[in-house]
């Protein structure tokens, strides 16, 4: 996502350099870390994937991606070409959430939080909570 968002955004305010390159080095490190520890730390027994822990976190973490996927979409098609100002999102999980976009991405770094069970994953999941729930009060006032 932080890869690919940004290439389909049609226009709107340009990110500051500063904040793109936080934003590629926090990813590039979380990267590194959760890797890392699923490939160097993490031990499951030989049934896991079928363990209802990951099942539910899988679930979870393919329903907040589709959910974040479908909400930059409509983020993305608000306005037409040309035109400006403020509007607000409707249909997808915009009808239950104003910040349905946050919503997705949130539920999905949980998802893969209980999928994984690391302490890592779960951190990263509590900040990503944090950052953008912080994010979605500031939209949603």
């Amino acid at each position: 996502r932080a890869l690919i968002f940004p290439l389909l955004i049609r226009a709107g305010k340009p990110t500051p350099f500063f904040t793109f390159v936080l934003a590629f080095l926090f990813c590039v490190y979380n990267g590194y870390l959760q890797g890392r520890s699923l490939s160097n730390y993490a031990e499951y027994p030989s049934g896991w994937l079928k363990d209802p822990l990951f099942i539910t976190g899988f679930i979870g973490w393919l329903v907040g991606m589709a959910i974040n996927i479908h909400s930059d979409h409509i983020l993305r098609n608000l306005r037409k070409p040309g035109e400006t100002g403020y509007k607000i999102p409707r249909g997808g999980m915009f009808e239950y959430v104003s910040g349905a976009n946050f919503f997705g991405e949130i539920l999905e770094w949980f998802g893969f939080a209980l999928a994984c069970c690391t302490i890592e994953s779960l951190a990263f999941a509590l900040c990503t909570l944090f950052i953008l729930g912080s994010r979605a009060k500031q939209h949603h006032q």
